[in-house]
């Protein structure tokens, strides 16, 4: 039996009314609905499972229609699909029948499209997983993701003659400490391959007036959307924002801090601004 039950769609799209930016936000990895058959098998409570979400990062996101952009939010956590990886990074140690090293370096650490492990690289399952079941995970909720991100991207820079993608991810404290010496932002264009240097610097600008700390590439320079969907000589940008968790959400219990609804609101006036970075009439209203 496939564990992914056809009522429950892939993503949420959120469309502003009217669309008013060629900017699309996306949140792959804050989704939480975690399928039965996947709990019941995995030897991790739910609490571990979610502990390699970027949980909440959708909320932090939901005023990006009200400012004329876009909002693509994944439903299903990374630890059953990662929409970050490329489908074709699957870990042999996980998937039967499949020859060594054939995923990749991140698959074979077990960060592949079908996770292995979760954070602190606890495995989520004893034994491997069949190569049909993988199959299934890729098909119900991988290809339909990209495909409406695709789409998305392609309408928005034909009819404003540009379109940025803003891939919105979160970071723990061990990776950068928000409250210490690390940023509290770490943005990822591949080191400028992703998206021009004027889009960057912008981006940069933005969240440095709000009062918050902005690293560039490092410890995070953008995974497959960003290689994948960065294409500035084809009008098409991508920046990977990385959020320190420990800005909005107990780490431990994954829950929102008291200061979360503040933040929140920090985080709206924000995404207002980078939505105004591809704005105008569109192409079709000019013609």
């Amino acid at each position: 039996m496939p564990e992914v039950p056809q009522t429950i769609p892939p993503y949420r799209l959120h469309l502003p009314a009217p669309l008013r930016s060629g900017v699309v936000f996306a949140s792959p990895h804050s989704g939480r609905f975690y399928p039965a058959e996947f709990t019941r098998r995995a030897q991790l409570d739910l609490l571990r499972l979610r502990s390699s979400e970027d949980a909440f990062v959708d909320r932090l996101l939901a005023g990006v229609p009200g400012h004329g952009a876009t909002l693509l939010e994944a439903v299903y956590p990374r630890a059953f699909v990662d929409l970050n990886r490329s489908e074709e990074e699957l870990d042999p140690a996980l998937i039967e029948g499949l020859a060594r090293g054939s995923g990749g370096v991140r698959a074979a650490s077990g960060l592949g499209v079908i996770p292995r492990v979760v954070a602190g690289g606890r495995e989520i399952f004893r034994g491997k997983i069949t190569r049909a079941e993988a199959a299934d995970r890729i098909t119900r909720v991988w290809r339909p993701y990209h495909a409406r991100l695709s789409a998305l991207l392609r309408e928005r820079q034909a009819r404003f003659g540009r379109a940025i993608l803003f891939d919105v991810h979160s970071m723990p404290s061990e990776a950068a400490a928000s409250r210490g010496i690390g940023p509290d932002i770490v943005l990822g264009d591949r080191f400028g391959a992703s998206a021009r240097a004027e889009t960057i610097l912008a981006v940069e600008t933005i969240f440095r007036r709000a009062g918050l700390r902005v690293a560039r590439n490092s410890p995070f320079a953008g995974a497959y959307v960003v290689q994948r969907y960065g294409r500035p000589a084809e009008g098409v940008e991508v920046v990977q924002i990385e959020i320190a968790r420990a800005l909005y959400m107990d780490e431990a219990r994954i829950e929102p801090l008291p200061e979360f609804e503040a933040f929140a609101q920090l985080i709206g006036t924000v995404s207002a601004e980078l939505a105004d970075l591809v704005r105008g009439e569109t192409r079709l209203a000019a013609e």
